[in-house]
């Protein structure tokens, strides 16, 4: 990757955000010929507010629920003045994509505008007040859900898939590494991308700031986030576990799961493991 960083130091993200783990990494695989936009949200934090910005591309924020139509408008634009070299990105946590933008993502995926989305999946309004999200997970603590959420996570990979999208990918800011693989790879799709990131959040979840790495590699290694990719919806796993780390290991290390009980948690490993195996199982095969 470039050495460069198009992100300004010293900006006022939580000590450990994996976030800002996800935001580098991007600038360093995409470089000046990009366009950032964040909606309200914690990456807001780095494109700032008025005349002061943390990128050093041109950035953008919109509404919570349309940066995708933001997106596809800047894509068509930059379309017709034959500005085919510069890539539109946007950065969005999981309430404004799997909820508040999913009919603005919906649309722009349909409509086929060539842009790279990326949602760094924290699982919860962390910008907010750490309200659950649907991506929340199950038995997970926020301030909306004391006693646990009680709904499953919402599989947002799975739906853009069934719409068809060109390229879509799981990555994680505990392995870098496959991150800008990814990315890199999204740069030359003709039409929409999109690549959900595994952000933990060390305050809403509820763990030490220097444990975001191990966090993040836990769940990948657990099977609980595995990582994969489609291309035409071909699905390849691009990092294989052999075996599993309890779940159990993960869930302790994080005080948003303080109130889960031994048998949702048995309940959580069977269900890891068998949508791990089912997934290996799709392995070159079309995902539906």
């Amino acid at each position: 990757m470039k050495s460069e960083s198009l992100i300004y130091n010293g900006l006022t993200t939580c000590e450990g955000c994996a976030m800002e783990i996800v935001a580098r990494t991007m600038m360093k695989v995409f470089g000046h010929r990009s366009i950032l936009l964040t909606p309200p949200s914690c990456s807001a934090i780095l494109t700032g507010f008025g005349r002061e910005t943390g990128w050093k591309v041109p950035s953008f924020q919109s509404n919570l629920e349309n940066i995708a139509a933001y997106m596809s408008g800047m894509r068509a634009g930059l379309d017709i003045q034959g500005k085919k070299d510069i890539f539109i990105v946007g950065l969005a946590g999981d309430g404004g994509t799997v909820d508040i933008g999913l009919q603005a993502l919906s649309g722009a995926v349909e409509r086929g505008h060539r842009f790279i989305y990326v949602c760094y999946d924290n699982e919860a309004y962390m910008n907010t007040g750490i309200q659950r999200s649907g991506s929340t997970p199950r038995n997970a603590w926020t301030t909306t859900t004391p006693g646990g959420k009680k709904e499953d996570k919402k599989d947002i990979v799975g739906m853009l898939l069934a719409q068809g999208i060109p390229y879509i990918a799981t990555a994680s800011a505990g392995y870098v590494d496959d991150l800008a693989r990814k990315l890199e790879k999204a740069k030359d799709v003709e039409g929409p991308s999109y690549i959900h990131v595994s952000a933990p959040c060390s305050t809403g979840w509820r763990f030490p700031a220097a444990d975001t790495v191990t966090i993040s590699r836990l769940a990948v290694n657990s099977g609980l986030w595995p990582l994969f990719e489609a291309t035409d919806g071909i699905i390849h796993v691009t990092r294989k576990v052999s075996n599993l780390e309890p779940l159990e290991v993960f869930v302790k290390k994080q005080g948003r799961f303080s109130k889960m009980s031994k048998e949702d948690l048995a309940k959580w490993q069977e269900e890891t493991v068998d949508k791990y195996n089912r997934l290996l199982a799709k392995e070159g095969l079309r995902w539906n």
